[in-house]
């Protein structure tokens, strides 16, 4: 007889053991098949590497006399490889079996049928179950994560989140153990019942094994040969967190735009299944968005990955599935959010899950990305969770009014409020600044100093603005006064014939000003060679401190005086007086130095 194997049987050692018990067989590998697997291997999939020890084990056979192995046809041309999903090669396999008046060997259930029709002999074999346990070896009732890297002990973590504990274990493994589980975790993943291969790339493999999310990474991707596996040692129902009554009426029939924040490995993905089971129990239509797909929810919950590597695209099936509520795991990237919020707005509840080390730090995900108004029709409540509990819970709500530290009326504006959600005390204050979009925290007392240097920043570009001068530092020390300091020969342009260039400064800004000499010990700040990065047309300044005033200086000429994020960096648009005439100094070769100070008490 003569056999010709397709490219499924040999991926998973389905035909090695089929021909193995089939002495002096004639066995014909198509030249496609042997391209398409290199093709795979080349790319750093696991399943081409796995492929390539099955035809390894064919020559063996081949080798001892079992069987004969000839290799026929023509390599495909590299169009057809690229069109493999489209049958391409599947088509060059069927007509090897046809010229040679063999059986074709497959386990694909299309090839299978069109080979048929077209009057091929086909044997079709079912997947093998093989009760390969190396993974699970490393795994006992407190382990969750398991990792592996070839010439290395293996690591294991243990414990449940926040008492969790990494132990290394008495034994390592070569690369060609690694390589051995790394090709029974893809024949798994292909043949047993729940799993599935969730996406395999170039130097990546992702296997969902049942409950186990596996990860096999090699080079070039990696610097080594690694595999991580990363299982729940516990689900929970939402009865276990012993939630506040108010708070579990709140999740189940109040809110619909919810976050749930927290740091890797603080147990927000059993939080959110034991959220997703409660909504579906109270007969919510619930289904789930993740990439890869790891939540272990029950089955009445659908769960999908991104449809042709497109979660804008899962997103609008999702809209016709008519769901009520959709869980979205693991948001990293903006079009993730953009998702989120377009099913949010469009009615359906939604339950996003994204990494925060602070709840708060959960909304400014959002920012930047929709449009400020938005996120509290998009996102009404926030849940951080830390050590496997709920930490902190805070909902959001749009008002109009003036900003906590700044007193006038006309400086009243839409205003985005945060409140712990259990106190009701206000916790932030987000809204628009000039061209800036702000995060306000709000000190119990209601005072808030952040307000405070942010005024004294508007001060001074509109002081910069209406007079020309460049050096000026202002504080402001009461709710309606303001001290602005100039150098003294500066004094009289700023004050104006009879006070008129202040008392118009004073209202436009609806504040008091005292103008002060500035003190020499404040021009004599150290300068040093400012680090500027060019991108996307913004101009980003290392200064290397966060949250102090940085002034910028063109040839000893001070162009621009603002405060520092939170990583220390100055950010300007080139399409500002300031970032343009950095820019030209930087094309031109002049001197660019920056100097630091903290914000004045």
């Amino acid at each position: 007889m003569i056999y010709v194997p397709d490219t499924s049987v040999i991926v998973d050692g389905r035909f090695t053991a089929f021909i193995g018990g089939k002495e002096d067989s004639h066995v014909i590998i198509p030249e496609a098949l042997v391209a398409e697997v290199e093709h795979q291997a080349n790319e750093g999939r696991s399943i081409g590497f796995a492929a390539l020890q099955d035809l390894k084990a064919l020559r063996e056979l081949a080798d001892t006399g079992a069987i004969r192995l000839e290799f026929y046809g023509r390599r495909p041309a590299e169009w057809q490889i690229e069109k493999a999903k489209s049958g391409e090669i599947d088509e060059l396999i069927r007509q090897t079996a046809l010229e040679n008046d063999g059986t074709l060997v497959t386990g694909d259930a299309v090839q299978s049928q069109v080979a048929l029709i077209k009057g091929i002999r086909v044997e079709f074999l079912e997947p093998l179950i093989k009760q390969v346990r190396e993974i699970e070896e490393f795994f006992d009732q407190f382990t969750t994560s398991v990792h592996l890297k070839s010439g290395m002990r293996p690591m294991v973590k243990r414990g449940a989140p926040g008492s969790q504990k990494l132990e290394r274990l008495d034994m390592e493994l070569s690369e060609h153990d690694m390589e051995n589980l790394s090709t029974n975790l893809v024949k798994r993943g292909r043949q047993e019942g729940d799993s599935f291969i969730e996406m395999d790339m170039y130097g990546a493999t992702v296997v969902q094994l049942r409950d186990i999310r596996i990860v096999i990474t090699r080079p070039p991707f990696s610097d080594d040969f690694e595999i991580t596996a990363v299982r729940p040692i516990k689900k929970l129902s939402l009865e276990e967190y012993s939630l506040d009554v108010k708070l579990v009426e709140r999740l189940e029939h109040a809110a619909f735009g919810i976050l749930v924040a927290g740091a890797p490995g603080a147990g927000k993905s059993t939080f959110v299944q034991a959220l997703a089971e409660r909504l579906s129990d109270l007969g919510n239509i619930v289904k789930t968005m993740e990439n890869p797909r790891d939540l272990q929810v029950n089955r009445s919950i659908t769960q999908y990955t991104a449809l042709e590597n497109s979660m804008e695209k899962t997103g609008d099936i999702l809209l016709l599935v008519r769901t009520d509520y959709t869980i979205f795991d693991e948001m990293r990237v903006t079009s993730d959010f953009e998702v989120y919020a377009d099913l949010r707005l469009s009615g359906v509840g939604m339950v996003g899950v994204v990494h925060a080390t602070k709840p708060v730090d959960a909304i400014q995900r959002f920012v930047g990305r929709i449009e400020l108004g938005l996120i509290p029709q998009v996102v009404d409540t926030i849940v951080h969770i830390d050590k496997g509990r709920v930490a902190k819970v805070m909902t959001t709500e749009n008002v109009v009014r003036v900003p906590t530290g700044m007193t006038q009326e006309d400086l009243a504006r839409p205003v985005i409020v945060v409140r712990d959600f259990f106190s009701g005390q206000e916790l932030y204050e987000i809204y628009t600044f000039g061209e800036q979009v702000v995060m306000m925290p709000i000190s119990p007392s209601g005072g808030s100093h952040p307000a405070n240097d942010l005024a004294a920043l508007r001060i001074e570009d509109e002081i910069r603005k209406f007079t020309g001068i460049r050096e000026v530092k202002a504080s402001v020390v009461g709710e309606s006064k303001a001290i602005v300091r100039v150098p003294e020969d500066h004094i009289a342009r700023l004050i104006g014939k009879k006070g008129s260039m202040i008392s118009e400064i004073e209202s436009r800004l609806g504040i008091g000003i005292e103008v002060e000499p500035m003190s020499p010990s404040s021009e004599n700040l150290e300068m040093v060679p400012a680090v500027i990065e060019v991108k996307n047309r913004i101009i980003y300044v290392d200064v290397g401190v966060p949250g102090v005033l940085a002034r910028i200086y063109v040839e000893g000429i001070p162009v621009l005086a603002a405060k520092t994020s939170n990583k220390g960096t100055l950010r300007i648009r080139m399409e500002n007086e300031a970032g343009a005439a950095i820019f030209n100094a930087v094309k031109s070769g002049k001197s660019v130095l920056v100097s630091a100070e903290r914000s004045p008490a």
